[in-house]
């Protein structure tokens, strides 16, 4: 007998960061894979087979600046992030069954904002800003839209009865609504994360964490 498939839809920046807090650490490869196999394991998808991990994030740009103040050359090419960034991706783009798909990191055409606790500390006491007062105003592009669009694409070609979507963003209640009229069932993992209630709504299960760090059903 054939087994219907599944697929995980993973929002890469919105795992990440929360795989931050709770590690203390950027992630590696290898926790993505772990957080798949916890995934892999919840009881809903008994008797479903994986089709594939899609993992959606943004290339690192290698873009150059001017710093803010001092007017020297930045190359976030050559920053120690960007080396992780790329070290991360490819890393993750050899484990099994994973397939990325990529946005771009597009920087801003004023490149720099100044931090939020910078500003808030110069109210209260003025002095000469430096270049480590200002971080890249950095922004991705066509992230969310690779998700969606893969969700409606997996539904209208009947690859696959069930989806696990990895995100806290809202924006995906069309997309989610989309595929369940089309058959498939939506099981959301916020990691955790407070979500609205309207992206509650239209999943068919949540997620919840419990008190070990597992999952529980909603």
């Amino acid at each position: 007998m054939i087994k219907p498939l599944y697929a995980i839809l993973l929002d890469g920046g919105f795992v990440t960061k929360k795989l931050y807090a709770r590690l203390g650490r950027h992630a590696t490869a290898d926790d993505i894979v772990a957080e798949c196999d916890r995934l892999r394991a919840v009881s809903d998808l008994d008797g479903y087979e994986l089709l594939r991990i899609y993992y959606y994030d943004a290339a690192p740009s290698s873009e150059s600046a001017k710093l803010p103040v001092s007017k020297g050359k930045y190359e976030l090419s050559g920053s120690e992030r960007y080396r992780q960034a790329q070290s991360f991706l490819g890393h993750l783009e050899l484990k099994p069954h994973v397939a990325l798909r990529m946005g771009e990191t597009v920087v801003s055409p004023h490149k720099w904002k100044i931090k939020p606790t910078v500003a808030k500390s110069l109210i209260e006491s003025p002095r000469q800003l430096a270049d480590a007062d200002f971080a890249l105003d950095i922004s991705q592009k066509g992230v969310d839209m690779r998700i969606g669009l893969d969700l409606a694409r997996l539904a209208l070609r009947d690859m696959v009865r069930a989806v696990i979507v990895v995100t806290g963003d809202s924006d995906f209640v069309p997309a989610f609504k989309f595929v369940r009229r089309e058959g498939v069932k939506v099981i959301l993992d916020p990691m955790g994360h407070h979500i609205r209630r309207e992206l509650r709504a239209h999943a068919d299960l949540v997620l919840e964490d419990d008190a070990a760090g597992g999952q529980a059903r909603a």
